[in-house]
């Protein structure tokens, strides 16, 4: 895609939280997280303006491998995707974040002539939208805000675009436990009528690897799961000591899964939205789990939800891949 010299448009968020506040679902999910056992919080509550920025400083680590394979695998097969994503499409992606894959799938494509970013955080997804019509000013730039794994209204596609394609990467899908992840790739399938979606997945690996990931030696994934505990307290009158809990990241073998837990270093009570609840030495709040896959669970998964698995590219180590799901005609 050329990069144009007019004047950028401006970028108009949409909302399709059907005017439920993100604090509303935060705190129900909070509450309710801390009355079950197993406690269990969904990973989508860390995406503050201030987690958003904190994922970002993960994907530049040196232990976090994910996003310079994905890239790599970005720049070297981009030419070759950009076929299977056609020419005059709308491409939607899911969970964009600050938007630096894209650009090599735009720079790549056939007239692309709208981007719908999804993101459930409304500033950070604001000023990544900003920064990329800047980029490309021919482009329509949609950016919605809004949770991804619930049922999505999108805008009215665009009047150019043949159809409409998505894009997942960073392989997010793995955030989801597998039901879940069927039912993500239902609910795509039916916004992607007449398209496909390009998706990032992490594979099963050493698991060495998966630990040094999500243990970095600079506290930065520590920082980032606490972070939610900082959340809790500006938003929900919470009185979490973030001190008295500590980061705990593992590989689940049986399950191929990396967990996250938020460790209670001592006995202690804590307040959020006028309850309390207590926690024993020892006990977690589960904040996350990052599945890894095989491809023949990808073409598993894919046949489930009504795709067909197209071409699988995988980096040299095998560590990731980005694979084609196409909606069969």
């Amino acid at each position: 895609m050329t990069i144009g010299q007019q004047a950028h448009r401006s970028t108009t968020l949409f909302s399709v939280s059907a005017g439920k506040a993100p604090t509303d679902d935060f705190s129900a999910d909070m509450l309710k997280a801390l009355a079950s056992r197993p406690r269990y919080l969904s990973p989508k509550h860390f995406y503050d303006e201030q987690g958003s920025s904190l994922f970002d400083q993960i994907c530049e680590l040196p232990e976090y491998y994910p996003t310079r394979a994905e890239l790599s695998l970005l720049k070297l097969h981009a030419q070759e995707i950009a076929e299977f994503l056609g020419k005059d499409v709308e491409i939607v992606e899911f969970g964009a974040g600050s938007q630096q894959k894209i650009q090599l799938l735009l720079d790549a494509m056939d007239t692309p002539h709208c981007y719908v970013p999804i993101d459930i955080s409304g500033s950070h997804l604001a000023a990544a939208a900003e920064t990329l019509q800047r980029r490309y000013p021919e482009l329509d730039v949609r950016p919605v805000v809004g949770d991804y794994t619930s049922p999505l209204r999108l805008p009215a596609m665009h009047r150019n675009c043949d159809r409409r394609v998505g894009f997942f990467p960073g392989s997010t899908i793995g955030n989801l436990c597998p039901s879940e992840a069927l039912t993500f790739l239902k609910q795509a399938r039916h916004l992607l009528r007449g398209g496909g979606l390009l998706l990032g997945v992490d594979l099963i690996k050493d698991p060495a690897i998966l630990h040094a990931a999500y243990n970095d030696s600079q506290g930065v994934t520590a920082a980032f799961n606490r972070n939610v505990l900082i959340r809790a307290n500006r938003e929900l009158d919470a009185n979490f000591e973030i001190n008295a809990f500590a980061h705990s990241a593992f590989f689940n073998a049986p399950l191929q899964r990396v967990e996250m837990h938020l460790m209670s270093l001592r006995s202690q009570r804590v307040r959020v939205c006028d309850q309390t609840f207590s926690f024993a030495q020892g006990e977690t709040l589960h904040t996350e789990n990052s599945h890894k896959y095989t491809v023949d669970g990808l073409r598993s998964m894919a046949v489930k939800t009504g795709f067909e698995l197209g071409p699988v590219w995988t980096d040299a180590q095998n560590q990731f891949c980005l694979c084609w799901l196409q909606i069969p005609f």
